[in-house]
């Protein structure tokens, strides 16, 4: 897949939507299989899943793995006061993935803290979240890092949803 791909969430995270790049060309697609769940496939042209990504039962940790079940890492949120900060840890290396406080844009860094990718939220107020990811890394795949992307915007989404219920909906 490309370097620099454009994809979205559905309003109700459920359905398809198609990942591009940036001359519109259809590259494959995001199966975002329930409102309830928030898993989601990556799919490549010929609609076949190459990476998944997925809350385990009752864990705030998501869980990425390739399409025959192979592990490949997890996305965590970590503690930061007025920033945004996750950690992506594979077998072999750890990202930290940083945005300040209210920012859209997110970086992704390596142990050398050198940049490795770059994502951000290109539309979502009252509408689903788009991203534009650019993918600077040799190591990491494109489709391992829509479902890293994916993943922080599935944590996001269950903060906001905790913090309502705690504060009323306000």
């Amino acid at each position: 897949m490309e370097k620099c791909v454009y994809f979205n969430d559905s309003f109700f995270s459920s359905g398809r939507t198609d990942i591009y790049n940036g001359s519109q060309e259809k590259l494959g697609e995001l199966d975002l299989k329930s409102a309830f769940s928030s898993s989601v496939n990556v799919e490549n042209e010929k609609g076949e899943v190459v990476v998944e990504g997925a809350f385990p039962f009752f864990s705030s940790r998501w869980i990425i793995t390739q399409a025959d079940g192979t592990e490949l890492g997890e996305v965590k949120s970590s503690f930061a006061f007025f920033s945004k900060r996750y950690r992506y840890s594979t077998n072999d290396h750890t990202y930290e993935i940083e945005s300040p406080a209210f920012s859209k844009e997110y970086t992704i860094l390596d142990d050398n803290k050198a940049e490795v990718a770059t994502f951000k939220k290109v539309s979502g107020f009252f509408q689903s979240a788009a991203y534009e990811l650019m993918n600077h890394s040799d190591v990491l795949r494109t489709e391992e890092l829509i479902a890293v992307v994916m993943g922080v915007n599935a944590i996001e989404k269950r903060k906001q949803s905790s913090a309502g219920g705690v504060n009323g909906g306000a």
